[in-house]
């Protein structure tokens, strides 16, 4: 089947707008590079167009109606929008879900030691990466300290541009032949990737005299302790913007598409929905998909269980347990999460007519998993058919997809744990070049049909 580029379906109007969404969605990017920094920005979006804190909603002892709109934060690290239809909870909800965590570098617990004049910080990376695409480029740290008293210092450094930024050095091409011969994945291992601090001994220390140097820094200007390592959550990132890619500027170079274009794309949606729509619609942002969506913030966690029977108690007389099992299993998601695609430079890790062509528009992937179909959701073809209608009513611009060759490899979703419920549950995302790099890279029409494919399934999918 023959797909076609939505770029050509666009006129004045639409190119305007979906330049707009662009816009706003690398501001969002660039503000937004830790999950705790997404959560913060679709706090503030939310409340600017009326949204309460369902905490408060409890708290004040009140009931919910029909067109409320409120959120609920689990551990500012994962955030969920309802706004309440008119219909029932137990007829479901139509949920899109997408994840706001990352590939990164940790920062570990006692990270901070000096070797030959150098002071470093030990680290962890955070989900599936390249580890040599790591190395030798600007890196930027953000995060919280919390500190014994209570408190919370927020970190970031190296996105200002008078800010210093960091590094991981990487071995010069002249004395490299032996890494050279290695597997790429051995090139550069894991306990190598040590970020670079500093260089400069304080004056008057005589051993560890720039490790010193480097705490003293963090005091002055943070009031942070060594001691405080112990409970911050730092994170390494690649330092500057994000930037229009292309000389026609068609596409987006940053980091992070993967999960927060798709996030990103389900907050526009939720503000296109109608003041009253037809059922209840649930915007949802998890954390720790990359490793597992494990934790307290992973989808596996109860959080958005618990906020539904939440729900269900400030809608109704009398809590039923009944009531939140029948709108959890009457529910229907989108798991948006962003597909691979196809790179004509890596065409044999691809099947061409089942992969995820850029700027053809917002994909669905009926089965994700690896190989066998392993770890995978495997949507139910009656879902995929109302999926059909819904677009092709919407005039949106869709493709189907799966995650490169059968045997080649694979990746996972939240899908099939939100299926666990018993809803219906399908991926659907933006496609993505260089997916987990430091930078990578999507159309920005398959982010225009993303943000109207999913305004356009909370308003008519049932």
């Amino acid at each position: 089947m023959e797909r076609i580029s939505a770029w050509k379906k666009y006129d004045e109007t639409a190119l305007k707008e979906l330049e707009a969404i662009s816009k706003r969605y690398r501001d969002f990017l660039d503000h937004g590079k830790t999950e705790r920094e997404c959560v913060k920005q679709a706090v503030a979006l939310a409340e600017k167009n009326g949204y309460r804190s369902l905490q408060d909603v409890i708290s004040h002892g009140k009931k919910l109606i029909a067109g409320d709109k409120v959120y609920s934060v689990c551990m500012d690290k994962a955030v969920m929008l309802f706004h309440l239809g008119k219909k029932p909870l137990e007829s479901g909800v139509n949920i899109v879900g997408a994840h706001i965590d990352s590939p990164r570098i940790d920062i570990k617990q006692n990270p901070f030691y000096e070797d030959t004049d150098l002071a470093y910080a030990d680290t962890h990376y955070y989900g599936g990466i390249k580890k040599y695409q790591w190395v030798a480029r600007a890196l930027a740290l953000h995060g919280v300290v919390a500190k014994k008293d209570g408190s919370l210092i927020e970190v970031v450094i190296g996105e200002d541009e008078s800010d210093p930024v960091l590094c991981i050095s990487d071995l010069l091409i002249h004395l490299a032949q032996e890494q050279m011969a290695k597997k790429a994945g051995e090139a550069v291992t894991g306990e190598g990737l040590d970020i670079l601090l500093g260089g400069r001994p304080l004056e008057g220390e005589e051993k560890d005299a720039v490790k010193a140097m480097m705490l003293g820094i963090l005091k002055e200007r943070y009031g942070i302790e060594e001691e405080d390592m112990l409970s911050a959550e730092l994170e390494a990132v690649p330092a500057g913007k994000s930037r229009d890619l292309g000389l026609d500027r068609s596409m987006i170079l940053g980091y992070g598409h993967d999960d927060r274009v798709c996030a990103y794309a389900e907050l526009e949606a939720m503000l296109r929905l109608p003041m009253l729509p037809e059922y209840t619609c649930c915007c949802l942002l998890a954390d720790k998909e990359e490793i597992g969506s494990v934790g307290a913030t992973g989808m596996r966690a109860h959080y958005f269980e618990n906020a539904m029977a939440e729900l269900v108690n400030l809608t109704s007389e009398h809590y039923s347990e009944l009531t939140l099992r029948r709108a959890l299993k009457n529910s229907r998601m989108l798991s948006c999460d962003v597909s691979a695609g196809y790179d004509p430079l890596y065409a044999s890790a691809f099947e061409k007519k089942n992969a995820a062509l850029m700027g053809c528009g917002v994909c669905y992937n009926k089965f994700t998993g690896s190989r066998g179909k392993s770890g995978s959701n495997d949507a139910n073809a009656e879902f995929i058919g109302r999926l059909r209608k819904i677009m092709e009513d919407n005039a949106i611009t869709w493709q189907t997809a799966e995650l490169g060759k059968v045997d080649v490899g694979g990746g996972g979703t939240i899908a099939y744990i939100c299926a666990l419920y018993g809803m219906e549950v399908i991926d659907s995302g933006v496609p993505v070049l260089s997916m987990h790099a430091p930078q990578e890279i999507i159309s920005k029409a398959d982010l225009y049909e993303a943000v109207k494919a999913y305004a356009a399934f909370m308003k008519d999918a049932n």
